[in-house]
Order: structure tokens, then sequence, then C-alpha cells
């Protein structure tokens, strides 16, 4: 596996943050050539400059989709992190928040990872996409269903994907569920110590790292992987 990912074009949309971050870094260590993306924060997404191939692309729209995948000519994988939380303070913002959720956390990153297995298969590259949901979309957390309902809508149309692409196409399309992470959208919760009581009943052992997600997200990449239209929980057990 060590050299596997070598010279292979991945995207890593919404791929900034702690999470992708940990990402790039592992690929570009192996070889890949990675194209990030960001959506407004562009002074988070500079360091990659010198690395990695990196372009603003809201998923929420066509044009910026299109624009994205054509960064990366030689397709062969496809990472979309892209998320909002879509907290809601009162329950007056609850439909404004509900309609930004569907747009960001799943029609945004479904579209996009439908149309890269369109071009993968175009291609004939038997390439592989992975994407992102949450613990809450396989547990139960009261006060989530904004942001949680349309993740596991993600799940379910991710597997469809997955049985759509398989056989001679043999583009594998999985999803990475994080739990409680140090990094990315529970990094603040962490640090105000909303999930300290998680470690003192013993549900987890540790917070999550984000280097723990990145070698999840690595193991799906590699291309003679068998695996094709699961979710793997990368939670310590969270959702046991």
């Amino acid at each position: 596996m060590a050299d596997s990912l070598q010279g292979r074009e991945v995207v890593l949309a919404g791929g900034a943050g702690g999470l992708g971050s940990a990402t790039a870094s592992l690929l570009l260590a192996e070889g890949a050539r990675v194209v990030l993306s960001f959506r407004a924060n562009r002074e988070r997404a500079a360091r990659w400059e010198s690395s990695a191939t990196v372009v603003q692309a809201d998923l929420s729209g066509a044009a910026d989709r299109v624009r994205l995948l054509d960064a990366a000519p030689a397709l062969y994988g496809l990472v979309i992190f892209a998320g909002d939380p879509a907290r809601v303070g009162n329950s007056s913002q609850t439909e404004a928040a509900m309609v930004r959720s569907h747009q960001t956390n799943y029609l945004g990153p479904i579209l996009l990872a439908r149309e890269a297995a369109a071009r993968m298969k175009t291609a004939g590259v038997a390439g592989a996409i992975v994407l992102f949901s949450t613990m809450q979309a396989n547990a139960l957390f009261p006060g989530s269903g904004v942001y949680a309902a349309q993740k596991a809508a993600l799940q379910q149309d991710a597997r469809i994907l997955a049985k759509e692409c398989r056989g001679p196409a043999n583009i594998r399309v999985n999803v990475v569920s994080p739990g409680v992470m140090a990094a990315g959208m529970a990094e603040a919760s962490i640090a105000s110590g909303k999930y300290d009581r998680f470690l003192k009943e013993g549900v987890i052992g540790r917070f999550g790292r984000a280097e723990d997600v990145a070698r999840a997200v690595r193991f799906l990449l590699e291309p003679d992987n068998f695996i094709t239209g699961q979710v793997v929980c990368v939670d310590g057990g969270m959702t046991l």
C-alpha cells in the first residue's frame, strides 16, 4: 500500500479544515496529486497552494462543482468533507436551517459524488468516492435533527450510488462517519467540556484525532480495496 496512490489524482472537497488537512498530508506524503477545495476560508486553504491545487468552490452551485472536477482531469478519488452543523438558536430559525442543511449536508455533496462517478465511468477509471456523515446519523442525539437527518439521507443515497456503480464500472462508494473528534466541527464542543462525560463514563477511551479519520479515508481509497456501499464509523465505539 505504501506507494499505491503514487501519482493518482484525488479531490478533497471542503478539505481545508482539520480532518481534510490531516488527509491531505497523508495523501501528499504518499505521492498522490491532491486537488483541495474550500468554500469561504481562503486563508486556511492558502497554506496548501505550494503542494496541491487549490480551488474555491461552493458545492451547492452546479458551475462550481464542474469547475472543481475540471481541475482533476485524471480523477481517481473523491473525498467530500463539506458540511454545516446547522445549529439552531431558536425555533424561528429551524426552517432556514433545514434548507441550509439540505443544500450543504446532502444535496451538494451527493450531486458532486454522482457527477464524479459519471466522469469516472466515461473515462473507464475504477476509482473511489468517500463521503462524510456523522455519528448523529447513526445514533439518536436530541436536538440534532436539522443536521443528522440530511446526513442520514446522504448515507442512504451513497449506498444507492455504490450499488449503481458496482460491477464492470467498479467505482467504490463509501461513507466515513466520525464520532467526537478533536478537530473539525466537534473541536469547539470538546473545548467547552460538552463531551467530557463520555470519557468519565467510559463510553470512549479518548477523543478522536484527525489522523484516525485520515487513515480510514486512506484505507477506503486503496485501489485494491474490496469494500463498497458501507458506512465506516470512526467513533471509538460511541454509537454502540
